[in-house]
Order: structure tokens, then C-alpha cells, then sequence
């Protein structure tokens, strides 16, 4: 509850080291809870599902220590983890999360029970569907990459056929004079590079004359 001498510490957190990562970034966190103006600051990159979130035991115990109350900017920011939500609700510390201010300890466990709920639902289903996918014969996770291999291999063939119509002519002119392959490289790197902008060599050549 907000006093006119109630003590803050704020905790913020985000799931990777890239604030934003889930459009929640520690600056929108800060913003959403500047009224509560911070006697300490406890920032956490964590997974939501983990337990053993360090920032947020020194937070609980920063506000031991100074009968603080502990701030977040939203409900999912603590855990979504009942056994999570009763230890620090076991603790004594009060809180405040900004986009639920009536929260009070029986609805912050309700709720972290049905996000917990959700979650374990969304698992099972998706191992539901791997199953199903995996019994009609899908072999999963290569479907995506073998069609990524074939684009990039044909757009590399594009580009080698474009090439080689380019340097065909000058190639087939050396040809005639008798320059070896050899020559014809040393003379292709005096104008342009290979495909893959690399130098010329003999191959690169041949396979260049058997594309024109």
C-alpha cells in the first residue's frame, strides 16, 4: 500500500540481455513505475520459468532489511510459477504491480496458478503435435531448412549463369589466341571477380565455359 513515507525497491526484468525482447523493456518497465520513486534498483535477465532468479532474492531482501515495498511494473514480471509466487508471498514482503494495483496476495496466486495451468496446457499440445506430425511420416525440423538449402543453392546457380555470360566472350577470345586456363584467370581478375567475389582460378574458368 502507497504512503507518504513508504520506501521502494524497484525490479525490473526482461528475458534476454536485449531490452524489449517481448515489447516490455526495462525502459517501458521504469516509465510504468516511476511514481514509486526507487530507493533501489534490482535488474533481472531470466526466464520467467526459472526459480532461482538472484536479482529478485536480493530485492526480497533489500526490502527485509528496509521495510520496503517491492515494485513491478506488471503481474507476469514476478513468476509464472505457483511454488515461485508462494515463496515470495511467504516472505512478508509487500508489493505493488502498476498494471494491477488491487492486487493482493490470494489473486496474485490465483492468477500465477492459471498462467502456470496455461502454459503446461500449451506444452501438452505442442508435444501433441509434434507426435501426430512425427506418426505421419514428417521427419520435423528439416522441411524448413532443406527448402532454405534449395533456394540458396538455386540463387547461386542463377548468379554463376550470369557470370559466366558475361566473361564468356572474353574467355572464348583468349581461347582462340591459345591462352591456357591459367591466363584466362589472371586476365578475369584484372576486370572482375568470380560469382562469390573471389579471384579466378583454372576451375573457376572451366566450369565458367561449361555454363556458356
Amino acid at each position: 500500500m502507497e504512503t507518504d513515507t513508504a520506501r521502494y525497491a524497484h525490479y525490473l526484468r526482461v528475458s534476454t540481455a536485449k531490452q524489449g525482447i517481448d515489447g516490455y523493456g526495462i525502459d517501458a518497465q521504469r516509465a510504468a513505475i516511476a511514481r514509486y520513486t526507487p530507493a533501489a534498483e534490482f535488474i533481472e535477465v531470466e526466464s520467467g520459468k526459472r526459480k532461482d532468479r538472484p536479482e529478485l532474492l536480493k530485492a526480497l531482501d533489500f526490502c527485509k532489511r528496509t521495510k520496503s515495498v517491492l515494485v513491478v511494473a506488471k503481474l507476469d514480471r514476478l513468476a509464472r510459477n505457483v511454488a515461485f509466487v508462494s515463496m515470495l508471498m511467504e516472505s512478508g514482503v509487500e508489493f505493488i504491480c502498476a498494471d494491477f494495483p488491487t492486487a493482493n496476495r490470494l489473486t496474485i496466486h490465483v492468477l500465477a496458478a492459471v498462467a502456470e495451468h496455461e502454459a503446461s496446457m500449451i506444452s501438452a499440445r505442442t508435444k501433441a503435435g509434434l507426435a501426430a506430425a512425427k506418426a505421419r511420416g514428417v521427419v520435423l525440423g528439416t522441411t524448413m531448412d532443406a527448402d532454405k538449402r534449395a533456394t540458396a543453392t538455386a540463387n547461386r546457380s542463377a548468379k554463376a549463369n550470369e557470370c559466366a555470360a558475361k566473361v564468356i566472350g572474353i574467355i572464348n577470345s583468349l581461347r582462340t589466341g591459345g591462352a591456357t586456363l591459367q591466363r584466362i584467370a589472371d586476365e578475369l581478375n584484372k576486370v572482375t571477380p568470380t560469382p562469390r567475389g573471389k579471384q579466378w582460378t583454372p576451375t573457376a574458368v572451366k566450369n565458367a565455359i561449361a555454363r556458356g
